[in-house]
């Protein structure tokens, strides 16, 4: 789940994803913002890897994801 202090958005103007934090604009590429849009609080690590293997076959998503995941863990953008 996305910490209190961030919001995810998006942006029309440069097409990509945002995380919002106070005093600070993080510019989301690839797919770390449909990541985080499935952080809403439901899911544990594995079940975020078992839908976006199945959403994404043949991706390495059982190698990075959890990496991605324990990096906005240690910055306090994930809860």
């Amino acid at each position: 789940m996305l910490a209190r202090s961030a919001v995810l958005r998006y942006d029309r103007v440069r097409a990509t994803d945002l995380l919002l934090l106070p005093e600070r604009v993080v510019v989301l590429k690839g797919a770390a913002g449909a990541i985080l849009r499935l952080c809403d609080g439901t899911r544990d690590t594995a079940a975020l890897v078992a839908e976006l293997t199945a959403r994404h076959p043949g991706a390495p998503v059982a190698a990075e994801v959890p990496v991605f995941l324990a990096r906005m863990r240690e910055r306090g953008w994930l809860t």
